[in-house]
């Protein structure tokens, strides 16, 4: 039964409505990641009487998270509290009627699958690509909508993705050069967060109520700082080659040989990271030198980074020297290489 007085002023917005608000209350989301937008999503989301919240991460709060991931609290940077599982416990505090189950894990397409059943949408809130294109063709396969966002520095991007409509986000990056900054490279305001919350949660709430005429079809993107707001129509970067969503897709992201590869180096207190992808070193060199001390050659790049030293090779390796943790190496990685 839904709590009318509750959701009270939402359903006096037309386009949701009472029914609306049933569709919402009846409905699941799979949020993967846990950081400043899927904090920020889940807890849109809670508020507004989801019926029930899947969170993945892989990560536990940090001092520097606080800045910008609102459900989290000092409490929990200091016991370093998961993040999954401290968001699921602030999200009762705010509504006992959702439920919410909390995955502390890394998100991949084995661990992903099994949480699909039932899901009617995916939010990404992860922090790269390799992640964002394993959910695309996951995805794509399944025949989930998600939504895709981003957000770095002053700036953000958001995009809606329907499976066998709309074009799949390997298109999209095929079609439009995107960097890879992160926030611990390029630092954050957030601001910049709040901005693709608000365009990723009112998307999510069009398609959890039915509304899909209402969708942006553009891909939207904006720089707050420096008040500019685009949004971008591409429909015709859908090709009908594309290996995720095309005629014949083979899902190359769900395959083996396309992953990052880890592996901790016996005896070294190191894991080596091999990327798909070998580095543009100059991109890598004006993004890293803001980190920390850092050393380059003709072939390596070399960066201190609180206690690790990482070392980016030209052929798409990298050491992490100062952990054998794969998980910890792997979340470094992706903090400063994108």
């Amino acid at each position: 039964m839904i709590k009318m007085e509750r959701y009270s002023r939402q359903m006096l917005f037309s386009p949701i409505g009472e029914e609306g608000q049933r569709e919402i209350s009846n409905k699941r989301v799979l949020i993967v990641g846990c950081g400043a937008l899927g904090s920020a999503n889940a807890e849109n989301l809670a508020r507004a009487g989801i019926g029930e919240l899947l969170l993945v991460d892989r990560d536990y709060v940090e001092w520097s998270n606080l800045q910008r991931q609102q459900l989290y609290t000092e409490a929990d940077a200091l016991n370093q509290i998961p993040k999954a599982v401290a968001a699921k416990e602030r999200l009762h505090e705010i509504n006992l009627e959702v439920e919410i189950e909390a995955y502390v894990l890394d998100a991949d397409a084995a661990a992903l699958k099994p949480l699909l059943r039932g899901i009617d949408l995916v939010i990404d809130a992860t922090d790269n690509f390799d992640t964002r294109f394993m959910l695309n063709d996951l995805l794509q396969k399944n025949r989930i909508p998600w939504i895709f966002g981003s957000c770095v520095g002053s700036t953000g991007m958001s995009y809606t993705i329907f499976p066998n409509e709309s074009p799949c986000l390997r298109c999209l990056l095929d079609a439009i050069p995107i960097h890879g900054a992160t926030c611990d490279s390029a630092g954050i305001i957030s601001p910049a967060v709040q901005m693709v919350v608000a365009h990723q949660t009112t998307e999510a709430l069009k398609i959890l109520v039915g509304d899909k005429e209402a969708l942006r079809t553009s891909l939207l993107t904006f720089d707050l700082w420096n008040n500019q707001y685009h949004t971008m129509k591409v429909e015709r970067a859908k090709k009908r080659t594309c290996p995720s969503c095309g005629e014949n897709p083979s899902y190359p992201s769900l395959n083996d040989s396309y992953r990052t590869k880890s592996e901790v180096l016996c005896g070294r207190n190191t894991v080596q990271i091999r990327s798909r992808q070998e580095p543009d070193f100059h991109l890598l060199k004006e993004r890293l030198k803001r980190i920390g001390t850092m050393k380059a050659n003709d072939f390596l790049i070399s960066v201190e980074y609180e206690i690790y030293r990482l070392v980016f090779f030209q052929d798409g390796r990298t050491l992490i020297h100062g952990t054998n943790s794969i998980e910890k190496a792997k979340s470094i990685y992706y903090q400063l290489a994108g």
